[in-house]
């Protein structure tokens, strides 16, 4: 139930929705952690590098789509299709991870998402369409399950640094999003194999994080028991959740639609495919900055409502300078854009961590938001880039993009109140 900040629980043994009392929420009382290590430097290192290979599945191909397009004689609904099924994995596979690292253990489960990543990410340029469909499916399932369990990693062994570990993490995953969209044309080229050298090469630092994880396998062990599936009920009934799943999919749709069609539209405008990757890689780049000091700022806040509300209007304006004037600014366009809608995503993933009062709450919360957020999202590259075909112009996209921003500012600004899903 909802409460006045300080108010008695209902219920004992319940999961409530609550405005805490503490400043900082992501600091509430928890149930005593699984790990049985102390975080360690190593341990740092491992989970940022992890991090790190959670994107590049999805953000590596779509400045390659014309050589993907022309190499293998495929349409854009075809190759729209390709850029949604990791958003699509990430919402389908997600709710896989929390019961996977009850039975194997946290440190197993990442291990094991790792590999998958890796096999993935070597297979889809082994061959043709199937293939290549097949192992996109493969890496993103893995990251999908890394998604959800990257969150809990955090609550679990950083719970007094937060939005440090936040920050650091979300930077990773941001910067990388962006390296492998920046460079994979120049890469591709180097390489001299085409799209597959483009894609390939990312399955380097996945094998890298896999090494650098391993030490990690034997210092922690399985969950216990506990009351998942009524824990999940609770959090699904909890306004919060809803609020924030909308947000994180409304974010989502906005992220993955610029990352598979950004670099099309500029050369839809008469800008080369190489500068154009490098404007989504800027774009991208602007992200890292927000992702260091965005978090630490949201976890220092009662609320975050004022930050995402600015983000959200930073990113807008850069959606309004590309569809109206999309020749006149482009890397402005693009710097803005990155701006505003690279520091909501890691705030988004922050939110998770703060909304929930406790390490097993933060599991399930982690689950639902990014497993229904996903599949809110899954549709939005695929149906834009239906719309393009259509319509044979970026135009109507950009501005449908743009429009999109208003619910995205909305939801994200209620589910930033300060309030909880904790437990009693």
């Amino acid at each position: 139930m909802v409460t006045d900040r300080g108010g008695p629980p209902s219920r004992p043994y319940d999961a409530r929705v609550t405005e805490p009392a503490a400043r900082t929420p992501a600091r509430a009382s928890s149930p005593a952690p699984v790990a049985v290590a102390a975080p360690s430097a190593l341990l740092t290192a491992g989970v940022l590098l992890f991090a790190a290979n959670m994107r590049p599945v999805a953000t590596s191909v779509g400045p390659l789509v014309h050589q993907i397009r022309g190499g293998l004689h495929v349409s854009g609904a075809v190759t729209g299709l390709l850029v949604t099924i990791p958003v699509l994995c990430f919402g389908l596979v997600a709710p896989l991870a929390p019961p996977l690292s009850r039975r194997l253990g946290i440190a197993r489960t990442l291990a094991l998402i790792l590999v998958a990543i890796v096999a993935g990410l070597v297979l889809r340029v082994l061959g043709g369409v199937a293939l290549l469909f097949v192992g996109t499916t493969i890496a993103a399932a893995g990251a999908a399950c890394g998604n959800v369990l990257l969150p809990v990693v955090v609550r679990r062994s950083f719970a007094d640094r937060v939005g440090k570990i936040s920050a650091l993490y979300t930077t990773a995953l941001s910067g990388f999003a962006a390296l492998s969209a920046g460079v994979a044309v120049p890469l591709a080229n180097a390489i001299g194999r085409g799209w597959r050298g483009g894609l390939a090469i990312w399955a380097l630092p996945a094998l890298l994080a896999l090494l650098l994880w391993l030490p990690q396998v034997a210092r922690y062990r399985p969950a216990p028991a506990d009351q998942a599936r009524a824990r999940m009920r609770t959090v699904t009934r909890s306004s919060v959740t809803w609020w924030l799943t909308t947000f994180f999919g409304l974010q989502s749709i906005s992220f993955y639609s610029t990352v598979a069609w950004l670099p099309s539209v500029f050369e839809s405008h008469g800008i080369g495919s190489t500068d154009a990757g490098l404007l989504l890689g800027i774009c991208g780049a602007m992200a890292v900055p927000g992702a260091l000091i965005a978090p630490r700022l949201a976890a220092r806040m009662s609320d975050q409502m004022s930050l995402v509300g600015v983000l959200a209007v930073i990113a807008a304006l850069g959606w309004a300078g590309l569809a109206a004037a999309p020749t006149a600014a482009p890397l402005l366009w693009a710097v803005v854009i990155g701006v505003g809608q690279g520091a909501l995503f890691p705030v988004a993933l922050t939110m998770i961590v703060l909304r929930s009062g406790g390490t097993h709450v933060t599991a399930s919360l982690s689950t639902h938001v990014q497993s229904i957020g996903y599949l809110l999202a899954a549709g939005g590259p695929f149906l834009i880039g239906v719309l393009h075909d259509a319509t044979g112009s970026w135009s109507l996209p950009v501005w449908v993009l743009l429009a999109l921003m208003a619910p995205q500012a909305l939801t994200g600004v209620i589910a930033a109140r300060n309030r909880t899903v904790a437990p009693s």
